[in-house]
């Protein structure tokens, strides 16, 4: 930009944020069609910079989405997410619009990307790649995963109560494995510590038994070869890393060998093995998702397990620090009696945080949700919300206002799952034609699923849309310095308030009422780049309001870059649209709130609670 042109543009800004001070409106420009300047390449291209997700135009990016999907577990649709492109398109475009989704952790079979030893099937790899092209033309990111849960389903029997996904047919046959039984076992994943069988075939994959790590690692270079190639590079851009491997867990220990050291040794050196596969590959720009022992972050004492990789130093721009998130103890119906509450995660995604900023790179919680069905499904929309709650900020709402200073970074995170087959599969379960399963995600009685097809074949969701469907800073211009959601999501008929705005800003609580509201404090990097909020269908433009240190508006007019506060259509067609906020200065800290629960404030009104905030995030910043 020249500097003629940076000067007109300050005093655009200038003028427009004035008008809009007062309440009064700019003249209506014509909208901007669906790709602005801004949405290319560079914008969807990630990396890791400063701890932090940063687009090639220099902003802090949040990832927020969903797994797609366990139906990758199953065998009906051989291995693939979706049975047919058309599906993956109408999964997608109903991920975006009712979901608020922008990136997928888009699941992968490598029992059917190599059903014979050293045959990679291309036919397989041709198909998931054109089901997730369909997620990167609804302008969504993505980060594939080679999934895997109990090691693989040829371990168990046809009359097993259980069953598994991961490794093909041969890489069972070539070890000498017990009869699986998992005893009595009332949840699946007990079979990780207590079934012979998972833990013997675990332990070989590890130690690189009958060469199956090496052939693993021969498929998936093979793997993101092929999507590299039969990806345009606008397309490429858009997948932002892989997940080298979901879940990862010993099986047994070593004599002697404790969790940290099997981090160390075993599990950080495979790590570093499958980086350099992803460089071969022509992955080299690309980050690889490490995740760490699966019981580090367990929030049961008996399963917690010293680890996080704590011995792989700092990680940097190459990796990123990738876990996963369940309340075990809600989960099992005895440990936590009542609800979640205000507050109930923060410590536990807290320490997310935490390890990442020392392992010198950003995180994402790449799966996490609570069962919709069952004894414990009630406890859903308050364990959900206060993971998402734990997502946007490492504070209480109670606290969240008198100490924003501490509120932490913006948590990238996928939900498990969506999956627009749940309650209407057809899976053999262990190839048992006397146990088809057609329930919930058919998948060892799990029932995750945001979403669903009625009876007309349309998506829709199983949550509150207001819990799901989320404002939250998708792209900052500069770095977040406080950002809250308080989304009013429902329990039964309890409308739930874990952030209400404290009795100090009377007018900001007078201006927001009911309704929902966000609230986004961040320093400015002096780019052109507008900071980018994803507004949910819940805010209608009619209907928003946004007070800012850059102007109060009604109804925000349609982004022009002479626009401080406008609206445009997120990229990919799907009628989801974002909020665009363009600061200038470097260094500047900004606020914004934006609400749905105005109706028709009166200037004198927007301009009261203007003050209150300036005053506000002085006392934060200062």
């Amino acid at each position: 930009m020249s500097t003629l042109r940076a000067r007109l543009l300050g005093v655009l800004v200038l003028i427009t944020g004035l008008l809009t001070a007062t309440g009064a409106q700019p003249a209506a420009a014509d909208p901007l069609p669906d790709s602005l300047w801004f949405d290319t390449q560079a914008s969807a291209t990630l990396t890791v910079a400063n701890g932090r997700f940063t687009d090639g135009l220099g902003r802090e990016v949040v990832l927020r989405g969903y797994n797609v999907s366990g139906e990758t577990k199953l065998e009906e649709n051989s291995g693939l997410p979706f049975a047919s492109v058309a599906d993956a398109k109408k999964s997608a475009t109903a991920l975006r619009a009712l979901g608020g989704a922008n990136s997928v952790r888009f699941l992968l079979s490598w029992a059917h990307a190599e059903p014979v030893r050293g045959q990679v099937d291309t036919t397989y790899l041709a198909a998931a790649t054109d089901q997730l092209r369909a997620f990167l033309d609804a302008g969504i990111r993505v980060f594939p995963d080679f999934h895997q849960d109990l090691y693989s389903r040829h371990l168990f029997n046809t009359g097993s109560w259980y069953s598994g996904d991961g490794a093909p047919k041969w890489a069972v046959e070539a070890g000498n494995y017990p009869q699986e039984s998992c005893g009595i076992c009332l949840f699946w994943g007990q079979n990780i510590t207590q079934n012979g069988a998972v833990k013997q075939a675990s332990y070989d994959f590890w130690h690189n038994a009958y060469g199956v790590q090496g052939a693993f690692l021969d498929t998936a270079q093979a793997t993101m070869a092929y999507v590299r190639q039969h990806l345009t590079t606008a397309e490429f851009a858009g997948v932002v890393g892989f997940d080298p491997f979901n879940e990862p867990y010993a099986g047994t220990y070593d004599s002697g060998q404790t969790s940290r050291r099997w981090e160390r040794d075993v599990l950080w050196p495979f790590y570093v093995r499958f980086r350099a596969r992803m460089d071969a590959a022509g992955w080299q720009d690309k980050p690889a998702f490490v995740e760490p022992n699966l019981f580090w972050n367990a929030n049961i004492d008996s399963q917690k397990q010293e680890g996080g990789l704590l011995d792989a130093g700092t990680l940097g721009a190459r990796y990123v620090f990738n876990t996963h998130f369940y309340d075990q103890k809600a989960i099992s119906g005895i440990l936590m009696w009542g609800k979640a509450g205000d507050g109930q995660y923060a410590t536990d995604f807290g320490t997310v945080r935490d390890r990442a900023s020392t392992a010198g790179t950003t995180a994402i919680v790449s799966e996490f949700g609570h069962p919709l069905s069952g004894s414990v499904s009630d406890k859903a929309p308050t364990v959900v919300k206060a993971m998402y709650q734990a997502l946007d900020s490492r504070l209480p709402g109670s606290s969240w206002w008198s100490k924003a200073a501490s509120s932490g970074p913006v948590l990238s995170g996928t939900q498990w799952q969506w999956d627009i087959y749940n309650g209407r599969h057809h899976e053999l379960m262990n190839d048992n034609p006397d146990k088809v399963l057609t329930s919930g995600d058919a998948w060892n009685d799990e029932d995750l699923s945001a979403v669903r097809l009625d009876d007309s074949g349309t998506a829709v969701l199983r949550q509150d849309a207001r819990l799901l469907d989320r404002l939250y800073p998708s792209a900052t211009a500069g770095t977040t310095v406080a950002f809250t959601y308080e989304d009013r999501s429902r329990d039964g008929s309890t409308t739930l308030t874990w952030n209400p705005i404290p009795s100090s800003l009377p007018y900001v609580a007078q201006l927001v009422g009911s309704g929902q509201y966000g609230l986004l404090l961040w320093r400015s990097n002096g780019g052109a780049a507008p900071t980018e909020l994803h507004l949910p269908a819940s805010f209608p433009t009619s209907a928003t309001t946004v007070v800012s240190d850059l102007g109060a508006t009604i109804s925000p007019p349609a982004y022009t870059t002479t626009t401080p506060i406008g609206v445009a259509p997120e990229p990919g067609g799907t009628g989801s649209r974002r909020l665009l906020l363009t600061a200038p200065g470097s260094g500047t800290v900004h606020y914004a709130l934006i609400t749905n629960g105005a109706t028709a404030p009166s200037a004198d009104l927007l301009g009261a609670a203007r003050t209150e905030l300036m005053s506000w995030a002085a006392t934060v910043v200062n």
